[in-house]
């Protein structure tokens, strides 16, 4: 069953099964200094929105190298992805910000048993209503 999907990615327990989820949202304001009191502010509109995935990989249950390349090429793809959960719950459009791995068991033939594993992801506007506008 799949958690979560990120265009043609799914995560799911033969990929990578992510076991955290953050999600952080902020707000634009223009400031305005005043003499004796506080700033005067204005809302801009939305700002910077991310959303962070980690987890744990095991080599013996996931082809998790395999997933980590195929992040690679859809982030060097410089693509606009679809996030969405399971249940059909569209988050938005993101892009692949980062990866991050960090191998943590070995084999003592050097083979990775387990690593840990992090993707950040950063919202941006839908490519198709830019497209129509």
């Amino acid at each position: 069953m799949a958690v979560m999907s990120l265009g043609t990615f799914v995560f799911s327990l033969p990929t990578l099964l992510f076991d955290e989820l953050q999600q952080r949202e902020q707000r634009r304001w223009a400031r305005n200094p005043r003499v004796g009191a506080r700033d005067a502010v204005q809302a801009l509109g939305p700002g910077e929105e991310t959303i962070s995935l980690s987890g744990i990989a095991v080599a013996e249950l996931q082809d998790a190298d395999g997933s980590l390349d195929a992040l690679r090429g859809m982030m060097e793809a410089d693509g606009i992805w679809p996030l969405m959960d399971g249940n059909g719950r569209l988050y938005g459009y993101y892009v692949i910000e980062s990866i991050d791995n960090r191998s943590k068991t070995f084999l003592p033939g050097g083979e990775k048993v387990a690593f840990e594993f992090g993707l950040n992801l950063l919202r941006v506007d839908d490519p198709e209503a830019d497209a129509s506008s």
